[in-house]
């Protein structure tokens, strides 16, 4: 039972660890400009799926947000097509944010149960000693 509570919550740290990757390479790219005939930084996401049998999570896929971005007037920028326009990514900073607490949050509270599960083994070692 202890080396499941292991198992299961080191999946679940993996793909949180995963997933704050991505919240993190999004935010460092959210500001890349490129030229309205290229394309723009893509997000990207993970999507997690419960593994079989109850063994714990894993991630299924990485979609990619869309590469069409968002236009934005800067005629000054150096990038600016003969309208003033530059494709920026469509990542919004506060979506990012959310995710960045709730991927880091999750990843804390299953190292938790990895470091209660494995107390609980060394308690019950300590018993069978004596």
């Amino acid at each position: 039972m202890t080396f499941d509570a292991i198992g299961i919550a080191g999946t679940a740290l993996t793909v949180h660890r995963k997933w704050l990757d991505a919240v993190s390479d999004n935010l460092a790219n959210m500001n890349n400009a490129a030229r309205t005939d290229g394309e723009a930084f893509r997000a990207r996401y993970i999507e997690a799926a419960e593994g079989t049998d109850g063994t714990g999570v894993y991630v299924r896929s990485t979609p990619e947000g869309d590469a069409e971005g968002r236009m934005v007037y800067q005629p000054d920028h150096p990038l600016a097509d003969a309208e003033g326009y530059v494709r920026y990514p469509d990542i919004d900073l506060a979506e990012q944010m959310g995710a960045l607490i709730v991927a880091q949050r999750g990843y804390q509270a299953n190292a938790q149960v990895v470091d209660r599960a494995r107390e609980t083994y060394l308690a019950a070692l300590e018993i069978g000693k004596a």
